[in-house]
């Protein structure tokens, strides 16, 4: 039997050059940095999780979501079992200048980071991917 993968949004804030990354503290992505998202809850659209899950994890109400890129992200064990399964979509998001990004919710610590400090920490593929996307768009 086949389980569809479960929801998942994350949202892109920019500011100065810099984006705003959240240091995971649980699964799948735990320990690494990560545009802050989450899972979907029922009923919500991709837009609506990616607003609320950058609010639970951030403290800043962003607005304007833009579907900007989407991921098949499936995790299998070494015997190729699957372990979990999420299709994530990325937004681009807007937020007040004045916005104080505060580590909160599952984020074990918060940051803005350019580009080259991005490719240095340890990251999810789908993080590299949006950035090196977003830099050729410019």
């Amino acid at each position: 039997m086949t389980t569809l993968p479960r929801l998942a949004s994350s949202a892109i804030l920019e500011r100065d050059g810099r984006f705003l990354l959240v240091l995971r503290r649980n699964p799948p992505s735990a320990d690494m940095y990560a545009f802050p998202g989450g899972r979907a809850e029922e009923g919500e659209t991709p837009d609506e999780t990616a607003l609320r899950e950058f609010a639970e994890e951030t403290g800043i109400v962003a607005r304007n979501a833009e579907l900007f890129a989407t991921y098949d992200l499936p995790t299998r064990a070494d015997d190729g079992t699957l372990v979990s399964h999420f299709f994530l979509s990325v937004f681009t998001v807007e937020a007040d200048d004045d916005a104080v990004a505060i580590a909160a919710d599952d984020a074990a610590d918060i940051g803005w980071y350019t580009p080259a400090e991005i490719r240095e920490l340890p990251v999810p593929p789908s993080v590299l991917d949006c950035i090196e996307r977003l830099r050729k768009s410019e």
